[in-house]
């Protein structure tokens, strides 16, 4: 029997009077990283939007290792430990790294052995410490936004394109920090266009296509066929 932390079933999301998730089933494995895959515009970023609970979920229901989250606002969400970092990265750009980083501790404080951790990880967060989020370069902001996310041990991390847009360098330093992660035990969905990176990372993969998964497996299967590549996504992911 599989031990999943998290459980979508039937779940479906409007947004005005577009239908975006489509009777949507979604199983993340407890202790590995979850990858969350297919075209743009098919309902990734709205999937963790909705297990977040900042989109609502029309119909269906989203457990998280037992509790029915479906009614729950964003901050219950949160206290009951998910870490989500979103595309747009959702720091505070006028408050410092510091500030940025006790915000994100629910507990109300920083610990020290998990903040050296992190700085090993992020060695810019450092050295930026007490400087305004807002005059870091773009990757440092990243870095940020994910550190954030790793203030405190969660049960489960919603990651949504963590290395867009990122120089090969940083993409690397992400990389490093999220496999660290991984080493640790923790539960991971991660929405990720970079293939080398998904399949560094992947334990699982569930692709998607017009609001709902079409393919669950191994990560490895998905990776070593580029026909299943093909028929689920009508691209080669080896392209990207």
């Amino acid at each position: 029997m599989s031990d999943d932390i998290l459980t979508l079933k039937g779940v479906h999301t409007d947004i005005a009077q577009y239908h975006i998730l489509a009777d949507l089933d979604l199983n993340v494995p407890r202790g590995g990283v979850t990858m969350l895959l297919g075209r743009n515009g098919v309902g990734k970023t709205t999937t963790l939007r909705t297990i977040m609970g900042l989109w609502a979920a029309k119909k269906g229901q989203i457990t998280l290792d037992g509790t029915d989250l479906t009614a729950l606002h964003t901050s219950d969400r949160a206290r009951l430990g998910i870490g989500y970092v979103p595309e747009d990265m959702g720091i505070f750009t006028d408050l410092t790294v510091a500030e940025n980083m006790i915000l994100a501790a629910a507990g109300g404080g920083l610990d020290a052995k998990r903040m050296e951790w992190i700085f090993n990880a992020f060695p810019a967060l450092r050295t930026f410490w007490t400087s305004e989020a807002g005059n870091l370069s773009g990757g440092q902001k990243q870095m940020l936004a994910i550190a954030r996310a790793m203030a405190e041990e969660r049960q489960l991390y919603l990651i949504d394109e963590p290395t867009k847009g990122l120089a090969p360098a940083i993409v690397s330093t992400m990389a490093g920090a999220l496999r660290d992660l991984k080493k640790q035990g923790a539960s991971i969905l991660l929405v990720e266009q970079n293939f080398a990176v998904a399949k560094a990372l992947g334990d699982t993969a569930a692709v998607m296509d017009d609001g709902r998964v079409i393919w669950t497996g191994e990560m490895a299967e998905l990776a070593n066929d580029a026909g299943l590549q093909e028929r689920l996504m009508g691209l080669s992911m080896e392209t990207l």
